[in-house]
């Protein structure tokens, strides 16, 4: 009787681990391979499988054709719940539309402009500026007329007024300035510079009748700076400063 009693139970615990297996397994699917597919057949394709399809992104692509699948995440042949989000970038197809130049213009006429040329607004930053009227458009990302740009948003730096706080500062042209003198300035507003570096400059022709002579460079002033005059710099920022020798 005991030994019978034993036998049960062993077959009931063999039991409840199969059921737990299939109840934990059974509800687990493999991720399928989506790239190339239209949005439409990857939604149909993960909806067959218990899972669910977002289009987290949208990207200019020359090899992909627009409305088809990018990129995936997670991974094909991962596995994962029903029920699991899986996150896709859709591609646009080939850039066709031209970049507008909005600097100098007005925050919301730049905005309008952008949408226009069927381009979204992304990141707005404002910073002081004592060159440009407030709330006119000081820099832009990607450039006017800018080829093989990534996605359909241009990025906006707008010019604020001088007592608002900022965050972050518009990097200065340095070139041609003493680098302790620039180091000095950027130091003003808490920019960080790294040690310059110093390179050799050939001195110009000494010209002849009808070209002036090249002004020799001076040892020690800035030939190159990044990042670049224009951009957006912050605390965070460090400047790389290279000097004549």
């Amino acid at each position: 009787m005991a030994s019978l009693l034993m036998l049960l139970v062993t077959v009931a615990l063999l039991a409840a681990i199969t059921t737990m297996h299939f109840a934990i397994h059974g509800a687990e699917v493999q991720v399928p391979s989506l790239k190339g597919m239209t949005v439409t057949e990857a939604r149909s394709v993960t909806s067959g499988l218990g899972l669910n399809l977002n289009v987290d992104n949208r990207y200019y692509s020359g090899e992909v054709a627009a409305g088809h699948i990018l990129t995936q995440s997670p991974v094909p042949g991962a596995v994962v719940r029903r029920e699991w989000h899986v996150r896709v970038s859709e591609s646009l197809g080939p850039q066709k539309v031209d970049v507008p130049d909005t600097v100098g213009l007005q925050e919301r006429v730049a905005e309008l402009q952008l949408r226009r040329a069927g381009l979204g607004v992304g990141a707005v930053a404002h910073l002081p500026s004592t060159t440009a009227a407030e709330g006119t458009v000081i820099a832009q990302d990607p450039p006017a007329h800018a080829l093989d740009i990534a996605q359909p948003t241009v990025a906006l730096l707008v010019a604020a007024a001088d007592d608002e706080t900022p965050d972050g500062y518009v990097m200065p042209n340095l070139v041609g300035m003493p680098v302790l003198t620039a180091q000095a300035q950027l130091s003003k507003v808490g920019i960080k510079t790294d040690a310059p570096s110093y390179e050799s400059v050939d001195i110009g022709p000494v010209g002849n009748g009808n070209t002036p002579p090249e002004l020799p460079v001076k040892p020690g002033s800035v030939i190159k700076q990044f990042p670049p005059a224009g951009a957006r710099v912050d605390q965070s920022t460090t400047v790389y400063l290279t000097a004549a020798k």
